[in-house]
């Protein structure tokens, strides 16, 4: 496997096969972004109540929400980067809320692995850079997902 993934369900919900899967569409997307190998990141399911203390705490948005991801990578004012040859690369944390991955499966009519998919790699792209502040940005990051969750096989 390309990354070293480090999964952990708080809530007791998600099947080992689908962190199997998971795992999986994860090192497939990496390996089309052409993400160094033993690279590190970590994925975490959570509750609604959970998500929404994290969201308020870092984000100041007093509500849950269905994704978070923290990028190693991105430097805060006043940080240095480390930079290490024989260092893997670690490249974050992702967190979802479970609940919300349920509701939004059903109100999109697609399955719930197919939500957690999405989620799973919306949050890695995030990890590796792309983001969605812009129109331009939020139309190639979102193509981009759906091509990699079509040629995977998790199609809506």
């Amino acid at each position: 496997m390309r990354l070293a993934i480090d999964l952990i369900d708080e809530t007791n919900s998600v099947t080992p096969e689908e962190m199997q899967e998971l795992e999986k569409l994860l090192n497939f997307t990496a390996e089309k972004q052409a993400v160094e190998s033993e690279s590190e990141l970590s994925l975490t399911f959570v509750t609604n109540e959970r998500i929404h203390e994290i969201n308020l705490e870092y984000r100041q948005k007093d509500k849950p929400t269905d994704v978070i991801s923290f990028a190693m990578e991105e430097l805060g004012e006043g940080e240095i980067e480390v930079v290490g040859a024989e260092q893997p690369r670690v490249l974050g944390d992702i967190i979802i809320s479970i609940p919300k991955a349920k509701e939004q499966a059903e109100e999109y009519g697609h399955s719930f692995l197919r939500e957690l998919g999405f989620l799973a790699v919306h949050g890695f792209l995030h990890l590796l850079g792309y983001d969605h502040e812009t129109e331009e940005e939020e139309k190639a990051m979102f193509s981009l997902q759906k091509e990699l969750l079509d040629e995977y096989g998790l199609k809506r």
